[in-house]
């Protein structure tokens, strides 16, 4: 594959708060800690604290992957690696998509694994490991129960049950044999439907088969894959768990920092509640509230705890404390030896509502690198391109304004009309200095003359431009074919299109090419073809 960059702010795809971030605006200084370079890194290992509980996450992890029988020799070397203190990861994390849901699910877990390869590099002397953080206690069910390949959308129809990643998949076989059905014929298709089956059909829970579907695609990178729903794991979050729900620290700090973000013209993802933890077990995934009577009470279930019970139950059971998203981050922080994390633009964004807490507990803030984006273009879109005399970069505008480019380079006629503009500009100035000498008064009424002039004369240039797009149908017919194919729906290719079919044209040479083009700490968008 060839690859072309272009600037983030050229796509007119990502929020100003992102584009900002990336632009190193001094007003984001104090949201987030080490800057996402190479310098940045070099801090963040010299200041990250000894992480004392490398052992309990070892062993958790080696119990997770006992059930994947031919476990790629990186990926147990990479467990391995953890236990030592000279080891860091850099995490990604996502929903249970099934079938592994947009692009962007892919692209993520690829920017971590080259992020990897390349502090490596950087610093030989110490480890890094990339971890896909899988959020298997979220239960939003709808937003990850479907995906869409090919233009088709593919659902799988299924009550919700507490977090996702508990969820049987007893009842997705239907979905899998449409996905199948949609891959075709050939050697990569055969390869992608059986991988499909045998993770969603021999695995019991969500949790198993994304994380069987995942290795299988990127065992051979090394990537170790987090399921955080433990006991031992949330041991380790325990005490935090206990002091947030008690004195509010999440709620206090983030609502701040919300504030202050908003007031300094900042957008803002995510809002903090006063308890920001849920009640999890196999049957659902409810919310800790605190009713007036002091009581703890888990909504909708008629289960209520006196402090002294809930300060009970976390110890025993803080498996069954949930977090939701804006403590997830720091869950994640506490229980892996992480430098940076992976996220998509929102992602980014409310993590920088989310500094304040982290300093707050004591515990270090990772450094925010936003993913890789990609379109990916196959040869007939390519030759369409190039035939057309289009840039890549002029793809990423809107439709009219594409075509308008298109006709005005191919026109055989004059349709700018800013000559003649110029020239009603100097007469229209002559005129309102007249005025001005005539009763000063005068002078705002021929402005506005000037100003509808200088409209009617846009208007006739925008007619020139549509009479003259009958001369080119066929060519902005081609446009549109174009655009559809590349920017479905109107949106970013990543944010719909399932890997599946790029899999199946290119097979293991797809991954293989994300991971060797991203530029991680580059932030250009990436054009593939």
């Amino acid at each position: 594959m060839e690859a072309a960059y272009i600037d983030y702010i050229d796509t007119h795809a990502f929020s100003g708060t992102l584009i900002r971030y990336l632009q190193r605006d001094k007003k984001l200084a104090g949201y987030y800690g080490n800057t996402p370079d190479w310098e940045g890194f070099a801090k963040q290992i010299s200041e990250k604290k000894p992480l004392s509980n490398r052992n309990v996450l070892v062993r958790v992890l080696l119990s997770q992957y006992r059930q994947l029988m031919a476990q790629h020799p990186k990926v147990t070397e990479n467990i391995s690696l953890l236990a030592r203190e000279n080891t860091f990861t850099i995490t990604t994390g996502h929903q249970l998509n099934i079938f592994t849901g947009p692009l962007y699910f892919i692209y993520k877990i690829a920017t971590s694994i080259k992020l990897s390869q390349e502090l490596k590099q950087r610093f030989p002397e110490f480890n890094f490991v990339p971890i896909y953080w899988m959020a298997t206690e979220d239960h939003d069910f709808e937003e990850i129960n479907h995906t869409t390949i090919g233009g088709k959308t593919i659902t799988w129809d299924a009550p919700r049950k507490a977090g996702t990643g508990r969820m049987p998949t007893d009842s997705i076989t239907e979905a899998v044999r449409e996905y199948q059905n949609i891959l075709g014929l050939s050697e990569n298709s055969a390869q992608l439907a059986d991988l499909v089956a045998q993770a969603y059909l021999d695995h019991a829970t969500l949790a198993d088969a994304t994380r069987y579907l995942v290795n299988s695609l990127f065992s051979t990178y090394g990537l170790v894959i987090v399921d955080a729903d433990h006991p031992e794991l949330k041991k380790q979050f325990a005490p935090i768990i206990k002091k947030d729900i008690l004195e509010r620290n999440s709620y206090r700090e983030i609502t701040k920092t919300t504030s202050q973000l908003q007031n300094d013209g900042f957008g803002t993802q995510v809002h903090a509640r006063e308890i920001n933890f849920f009640y999890l077990t196999d049957q659902f995934r409810e919310r800790i509230v605190q009713r007036e009577d002091g009581q703890f009470e888990v909504l909708n279930q008629g289960i209520s705890f006196s402090k002294e019970a809930l300060v009970t139950e976390i110890d025993e059971h803080p498996e069954r404390f949930s977090p939701n998203v804006v403590m997830r981050p720091l869950y994640e922080e506490v229980v892996l030896p992480n430098l940076a994390y992976i996220g998509g633009g929102a992602e980014i964004v409310y993590w920088l509502q989310l500094k304040s807490n982290f300093d707050h507990y004591g515990i270090a803030y990772p450094i925010l690198v936003p993913r890789n984006s990609a379109l990916l273009a196959d040869e007939k879109s390519v030759h369409k391109i190039f035939r057309l005399d289009l840039s890549i970069q002029s793809l990423f505008q809107e439709n009219h304004l594409l075509k308008n480019e298109y006709i005005r380079r191919h026109t055989k006629y004059d349709l700018t009309l800013d000559d003649e503009w110029m020239g009603f500009r100097s007469i229209f100035e002559k005129i309102k200095l007249r005025a001005h000498k005539i009763d000063p008064t005068l002078a705002p009424s021929a402005e506005a003359v000037m100003s509808r002039m200088q409209k009617a004369i846009k208007n006739l240039e925008k007619k020139l431009i549509k009479a003259d797009a009958k001369n080119h149908q066929d060519a902005l017919q081609q446009i549109d074919h174009l655009k559809a194919a590349l920017f479905p729906g109107g949106k970013l290719q990543e944010r719909t299109e399932n890997f599946g079919l790029f899999y199946v044209k290119f097979g293991d040479v797809l991954i293989k090419e994300l991971i060797r083009q991203f530029e991680p700490l580059d932030f250009k968008f990436t054009i593939l073809y």
